[in-house]
């Protein structure tokens, strides 16, 4: 896979608003949080006197601390399509924890948060108040200073080297499309199947198999965004599929359109971008 592919496996569907109108920005973490924090992201837009728009991502098996609107929520792994309207003005922070690290700040199986988004408070405690009162300011650097001093209130004293051992294992699901078995991971890795599931509800929030499934999702989306493949048979059985009509069936249910609908919505949507940055 190429490196075009890859930068576009992130399992944002229909990348990108105009220049100007919507920020999207990543901060890695202050070097004391980096065992459990992934990265910081901030979400800006204004679209007064424009349209709605909206976004549609397959979410990764993380969870995420999103401070919005007076509200601090924590979303667990989120199984099926996200999809958020933007309209008018505002703006998002986000702390996007490492795979597995989650354990460190609140002791229940991570599974517990699974397709759900909960005040932030029943997990974390009243502390949360801090993020939401005073309001954050509409910075990248306000809402990561606040975020990280809430968070070093809740550190235990080491990293937990389970936890790390399945952030490495998800991390080489992520990288290696020929994995597509939970059996391959077993093999690959000397875990037990029940010990991997076991520990994956715990500390990941979603079955090995899902994690599976969904980042060989995440690699179709971005070959289809690529050009890099058609969406045909030859890239059903490159995925693992046995056959192509269980791919499209996986792949509607999730994006919404089978795979040759969305490849036509991708090309209908460069040509409209490259039809306004011609009139600009």
């Amino acid at each position: 896979m190429t490196e075009q592919a890859r930068s576009a496996a992130r399992g944002i569907l229909h990348p990108g608003l105009a220049p100007g109108h919507f920020v999207h920005e990543q901060r890695p973490p202050s070097p004391d949080l980096a065992p459990w924090i992934e990265h910081h992201w901030f979400v800006a837009w204004d679209l007064r006197g424009r349209a709605p728009r909206s976004q549609a991502t397959l979410p990764h098996p993380n969870v995420h601390l999103v401070v919005e609107g007076g509200e601090a929520l924590l979303w667990g792994v989120q199984r099926a399509r996200f999809t958020r309207t933007l309209a008018g003005c505002g703006h998002v922070h986000g702390v996007k924890f490492r795979v597995a690290a989650f354990p460190a700040f609140h002791a229940s199986p991570v599974s517990e948060l699974a397709d759900r988004q909960v005040d932030a408070r029943q997990v974390l405690g009243d502390e949360v108040l801090r993020l939401i009162e005073p309001p954050m300011g509409g910075t990248p650097e306000a809402g990561q200073e606040r975020m990280e001093a809430l968070l070093r209130l809740k550190l235990p004293p080491t990293v937990d080297g389970r936890a790390e051992r399945l952030a490495e294992i998800v991390r080489a699901i992520g990288a290696d499309p020929t994995i597509t078995t939970v059996d391959q991971v077993c093999w690959a890795t000397g875990e037990s199947l029940r010990r991997l599931q076991r520990d994956f509800h715990h500390y990941v929030g979603a079955s090995p198999k899902w994690v599976i499934a969904r980042y060989r999702l995440h690699e179709a989306v971005a070959l289809l965004q690529s050009g890099e493949a058609r969406p045909d048979a030859d890239l059903a059985q490159r995925l693992g599929y046995f056959d192509q009509a269980h791919f499209i069936r996986d792949f509607r249910r999730l994006v919404g359109e089978t795979p040759g609908a969305y490849a036509e919505t991708l090309r209908r949507e460069a040509e409209a971008i490259g039809t306004a940055a011609g009139s600009r």
